[in-house]
């Protein structure tokens, strides 16, 4: 069975890298040294022109996902720009102090976001249980999870990521992320299918940080 590519990406260069090397689907970021925030208005409109998916993340700041009023404002603000191009869908999380997922924020953000496929992103990975976020974001009207099943990487939460999938029952679609590559993504599907995985692919160079066409390359070789 054939497993499909999501390289996150947080520059222009990023998208060009991912086109050539053959992704299935981009999640548009800037960031990524922060864990990916709220892409640029540039991003937005290149992958808008791009033959190929994208999905925008929707995070306003780095840190935590415990957000006050006024950035849920600007998160709906950014939903609504988002809107304006030919973007596929979002990529949003918020938790509550307590380790669980913030429901009614969500459920804000989701209003804002008609039309576009819905990512719930790796906050999941700061709960408590990592698996109850699969009722939920099923309930919530998410098409994806994307997660490291509440681990430092998504070999090492494989198990977890194996329960939410079979918990998913086709509800939901578990993407596993963090760590991947073209070895280890060989080990995870090995142990169990999924049908798409996340991956930055990017190399340090120069203190820089850079999407590398090369792994992209060979992990879609690798899961092909």
């Amino acid at each position: 069975m054939i497993t499909n590519l999501e390289i996150c990406i947080d520059s222009c260069f990023g998208i060009d890298a991912a086109v050539e090397g053959g992704a299935d689907r981009i999640e548009l970021c800037s960031s990524l040294d922060c864990g990916g925030l709220t892409p640029s208005l540039e991003v937005l409109k290149l992958a808008s022109e791009c033959d190929i998916l994208s999905r925008s993340m929707i995070r306003p700041r780095k840190g935590n996902f415990i957000y006050s009023s006024e950035e849920l404002k600007q998160m709906q603000g950014d939903i609504d720009m988002v809107q304006s191009f030919n973007i596929e869908g979002v990529v949003f999380g918020a938790t509550l102090p307590n380790g669980s997922l913030d429901q009614d924020l969500l459920e804000e953000l989701i209003s804002n976001s008609n039309n576009l496929k819905k990512t719930l992103h790796r906050a999941v990975d700061t709960m408590h249980k990592t698996i109850e976020s699969v009722q939920v974001g099923i309930e919530l009207g998410f098409d994806t999870i994307l997660s490291s099943g509440g681990e430092k990487s998504a070999l090492e939460g494989l198990s977890v990521l194996s329960d939410m999938q079979l918990l998913a029952s086709g509800k939901i679609e578990v993407m596993p992320g963090s760590g991947i590559n073209s070895i280890t993504a060989i080990q995870i599907l090995n142990s169990y299918h999924f049908d798409w995985i996340h991956s930055s692919c990017s190399i340090h160079k120069n203190a820089d940080r850079y999407t590398d066409v090369e792994s992209i390359k060979s992990l879609k070789n690798a899961i092909s």
